[in-house]
């Protein structure tokens, strides 16, 4: 008994029970083992892995290069910054009072700092770890930065107003930033180790009555918040150099303001800063905070007066009254410097009195170039390469197919072009499995192309078709294991002699089984080793790797298929093109990649939203990828890449070799890219002007055509890209989206033969719809002009309709209307389609052109039939079966385009022959209506399809006999000629340029 309370007596050691808790305490540190080597495993599987996929590319150096520089900034930045937190810890901890200047918050508070002093190598060993990967993870992030700053090539441009090299802002500018921001982290890290250390030990106590710091503790908070200040007076310093890129009001550089106020008050501010630093630094001495506080005070005070009321005021007061005259000098600084930054400064702007009527001569004189008039839409005829090429499902073909040029029969055709690729997610259930998957579908096969300007029946003229491929594109390899749909991984490769698995075609050349492949190309990883496996499956959580007998000792592994993502891997400093295109060089299909090489530093360039400008109908449908979020003020189309389909090697070609940027990356990354001169010819033949690079000019050229300073300010004279009437037509979800760029083959005035392009146009900003520019790129790689802008420039007084308003005429004519009703009507089982409505000189005004395609609504395998042409020149309006039709309507002549095999002319007296053929042509297709009205005891349709019969038969035996004959023509009221049949799969005529 004890104070009343009965204590029981201890039992002998040898009866005590075994404590229940030594084997969890135990657990979990193997438990937490565990957790840090699968880290850790996870960690070396992608950087192993990643070193195996650059091997396989010849492109080790790039792997070294950034892994080595990561290493660099993560160990240099991550033990400086865990060095001073740590060494801050320790001088507080060290510099400690022996008596706490007042007592703890809680009767617990210190027994932290007494657990911390007996653990204290375990605790500060945990935060030098935790700002080891903190500052060395941030850090390693900048490898970019760093590498451009380290091998910075100088521009020859010098900046006019601080007088430096264009190369300060975009590579030394961006580091200083950098190095600043760390600074900015390692210091104030550091004064929060040591204010919570002094305040655990009681060297710091705000609560104290009177002396609240110790003297060790004034000392160290003043060094360190003297570093502090000196580091932002260093900041105000580089702000004056920023003010060349900062976003002003009106537009990106330093304005009046921004010179007259913000520029001296920078320089002010930085100086005040300084003496500030002083004061704290003097604090060491003193171990006074009154100056450093009246300091600081000054500081703020001087930010709040120098750096917002003093430039408000400015604005306000003599800015704003008369803005005109005082930005004039710093518009024009910004005019000339995002010309140079966007390479716009030889854009040639000429007045372009386009006509609304056409004369014969003028027609004749332009005959040359309609044969070139793109009628295949490659946006809607993916459907039709796929149902009439596509040989079996699991192979497709992508929604937005490219547009190329290629030699057949001696003359050189813009082609629509495809890939045929596997999918296997379009496999039967039954046939989903890892090996099949994996295995056996792991290759698309040959090239689908079709002439850009003829069809036949409705569906395109082949120049390349077929499984295995025949076509007039000459022999290639035809197996595509690299490719914008590609598997994200399949296995290949067999031992000499081994079996074949791998599907090569659905039939042999004659029919009968499927053909197998072995892949014998030099590319993909080895993964025939059990630790390459092991890897292997790991990185894709997949264990068949590790266990499938298809994994041989020959194998390997194919992934990041896709020719995008393969250049921004062997280029990380490219910022690719959104729309990859293949073509058919030196007998393998490639992918042709365009690079950009970007800043966002270039010294009054104005900024731009990448993602923005770039953006259209077109972009994120299908493979055609979106360019990322972020701002840039300088481009350069500075490299073509190229993907091998086969063996998916990456050659890297320098096109703008004069570019700083892409001299600079090449002695980063020496050997990655080859000189231009390495391009061989047939590929040269293939290589255009890039499509994401003119959108962003063209965006530019809306407001920057203007170089007179007084006129771009008013915004008198300012254009806009016109949306795309086809999508906002359709209820598309991207209604109010700019309508993309097209590829044309077109002859601008004072060209003496016809170009291929990149065309675009413009109407004025705001309301009104109506043309006020069209603009073409000269986009043959081949051509000495290649890359020039020329843009026609309407009249004010001149009312040419824009894009919208021609597509209403089409849409609202009584003729068209007429001519589309059977194909629209809800019992018809079908609708029209419209395609790219395309717009170029002709005849000295300005054609549209727009194929119409008829797609069935309902059922398997439907797909767009080229059905009309829709052509608008000045107030006309007028359709056809063929573009010579429609042409021959709205001009009201015969206007000869060329309907023979390519090569040929159209003697003058064998024209009457073309008419009497489109006769006989329609009086078939109104026979055939006929025959299907009185079939459904249609009388009325029975008797108007024979009356069109006559007429046609008419117009037969009126060109038979050589007299000429008016054909019926279409103009604003463009009344039928002859209505097609409901039936989409049954045009009339085959539309041809």
């Amino acid at each position: 008994m004890s104070d009343g309370v009965y204590d029981m007596p201890e039992e002998p050691a040898a009866r005590r029970p075994r404590r229940s808790g030594g084997r969890p305490r135990a657990l979990l540190p193997t438990i937490a083992t565990l957790i840090v080597l699968l880290i850790l495993f996870s960690v070396f599987t992608d950087v192993w892995t990643q070193r195996l996929w650059y091997r396989s590319v010849d492109l080790g150096s790039v792997f070294s290069t950034v892994l080595g520089t990561r290493v660099l900034l993560f160990v240099i930045v991550g033990v400086l910054m865990a060095a001073a937190v740590v060494a801050n810890i320790i001088v507080a901890f060290r510099t400690r009072p022996r008596v706490a200047l007042a007592p703890s918050p809680s009767p617990g508070f210190e027994r932290y700092g007494d657990l911390l002093q007996q653990h204290g190598k375990i605790a500060v060993g945990v935060i030098a770890t935790l700002m080891l990967i903190f500052g060395g993870s941030a850090a390693s992030g900048e490898w970019k930065v760093f590498l451009a700053w380290r091998n910075r090539t100088p521009f020859g441009v010098t900046d006019k107003h601080f007088n430096k090299d264009i190369a300060f802002f975009v590579f030394d500018y961006p580091w200083l930033r950098v190095l600043l921001g760390f600074g900015y982290s390692i210091v104030l890290l550091s004064l929060v180790a040591a204010i919570i250390t002094h305040y655990l030990y009681g060297g710091f106590r705000p609560s104290a009555k009177g002396q609240k710091a110790s003297g060790a503790a004034q000392v160290q908070f003043s060094v360190l918040l003297g570093l502090l200040v000196l580091l932002k007076a260093f900041s105000y310093w580089l702000d004056r150099y920023g003010l060349t890129t900062s976003d002003a009001k009106l537009f990106t550089g330093v304005s009046y303001t921004g010179d007259n106020a913000i520029l001296p008050s920078k320089e002010i501010l930085a100086v005040i800063a300084v003496l500030c630093a002083g004061l704290f630094f003097a604090n060491v001495v003193r171990r006074t905070w009154l100056l450093p506080g009246v300091g600081t005070v000054v500081l703020i005070l001087s930010a709040i007066l120098l750096g917002a009321l003093w430039p408000a005021a400015l604005q306000q007061l003599r800015v704003r009254p008369s803005e005109p005259v005082k930005e004039a000098p710093y518009i024009t600084k910004n005019i000339e410097a995002t010309r140079q930054a966007y390479g716009l400064e030889g854009a040639d702007v000429t007045e372009y009195r386009a006509q609304t009527t056409a004369k014969p001569e003028e027609l004749t004189a332009d005959a040359e170039v309609l044969p070139g008039i793109r009628l295949i839409d490659p946006t809607v005829i993916g459907p039709t390469f796929e149902q009439l090429q596509q040989v079996r499902g699991f192979y497709s073909f992508p929604t937005d197919l490219d547009v190329d040029r290629y030699k057949v029969k001696g003359k050189v055709n813009d082609t629509v072009i495809a890939v045929r690729e596997v999918q296997v997610d379009r496999l039967p259930a039954g046939q989903r499995n890892w090996n099949n998957d994996h295995t056996v579908y792991t290759h698309g096969y040959g090239v689908v192309a079709a002439n850009g300007n003829q069809s036949q029946g409705g569906i395109p003229v082949w120049t390349e078709k077929d499984l295995p491929p025949t076509g007039d594109l000459g022999k290639y390899e035809p197996r595509i294991y690299f490719g914008e749909q590609s598997p994200d991984y399949s296995i290949v490769g067999a031992p000499e002699g081994g079996q074949a698995v791998e599907l090569d075609t659905p039939e042999g050349k004659s029919g009968g089984d499927p053909t197998l492949n072995t892949y014998e190309g030099k590319g993909g990883v080895p993964i025939g080793s059990f630790a390459n496996r092991l890897l292997y499956a790991t990185k894709f959580r997949d264990a068949n790797i590790l266990l499938s007998s298809r994994v041989n000792t020959e194998s390997k592994i194919l992934y990041d298929r896709s020719p995008r993502e393969r250049v921004e891997k062997a280029a990380p400093w490219l910022t690719p093109d959104g729309d990859p295109y293949p073509a058919i060089v030196d007998g393998q299909v490639v992918w042709i990649v365009d690079g950009y090489t970007t800043s966002d530093n270039y010294p009054y360039s104005q900024k731009v939203d990448l993602d923005v400008s770039t953006r259209d109908t077109t972009t994120g449908r299908g493979t055609i990828a979106q360019q990322p979020s972020e701002k840039i003020n300088y481009i350069r189309n500075s490299v073509k890449a190229v993907v091998n389909a086969y063996d998916g090697s990456v050659e890297l070609y320098a096109w703008d070799d004069s570019d700083p940027v892409l001299k600079t990356w090449m002695k980063a990354f020496p050997g990655t890219v080859k000189p231009r001169s390495d391009i061989s010819p047939d590929l040269m033949s293939h290589l255009r002007y890039p499509e994401d690079m003119f959108k962003v000019q063209r965006d530019l050229l809306a407001k920057y055509h203007v170089e007179d300073a007084g006129t771009w300010y008013q915004n008198s004279d300012l254009w806009r890209v016109p949306d795309d009437p086809t999508a906002v037509s359709s209820g598309d979800s991207a209604t109010h989206i700019s309508q993309p760029p097209f590829y044309l083959s077109l002859r601008m005035p004072g060209q003496t033969e016809p170009k291929f392009s990149l065309t675009s146009v413009y109407v004025p900003n705001g309301e009104r719809e109506n043309l006020t520019a069209f603009m073409a790129v000269d986009a043959e790689a081949t051509s000495p002009d290649y890359g020039k802008f020329r843009i026609l420039r309407l009249p004010g007084n001149l009312q040419i309709p824009g894009p919208g308003q021609v597509y209403n005429k089409f849409q609202t004519d009584e003729g068209i209307r007429q001519a589309l009703l059977p194909i629209n009507q809800p019992n018809s089982g079908a609708r029209a389609q419209y395609g790219n409505l395309l717009t170029l000189p002709l005849g000295g005004g300005l054609l549209y052109v727009q194929p119409v395609y008829s797609v069935r609504t309902s059922g398997a395998g439907t797909y767009p039939v080229l059905r009309y042409v829709l052509v608008s020149f000045g107030d006309g309006v007028a359709y056809g079966g063929t573009l010579q039709e429609a042409l021959n309507k709205v001009f009201k002549t015969n206007v000869d385009t060329g309907e023979l095999p390519p090569g040929t002319k159209t003697p003058p007296e064998q024209q009457p022959n073309q008419t009497v053929k489109q006769a006989i042509a329609d009086a078939q297709a109104a026979w055939t209506r006929a025959q299907a009205a009185l079939t459904k005891g249609d009388l009325a349709g029975y008797q108007t399809n024979l009356n069109q019969m006559k007429a046609a038969l008419d117009r037969a035996a009126t060109a038979a006999a050589g007299t000429p004959t008016a054909t019926p023509s279409a103009t604003p009221s463009g009344s039928p000629s002859s209505p097609p049949a409901s039936t989409p799969t049954s045009p009339p005529t085959s539309p041809t340029g």
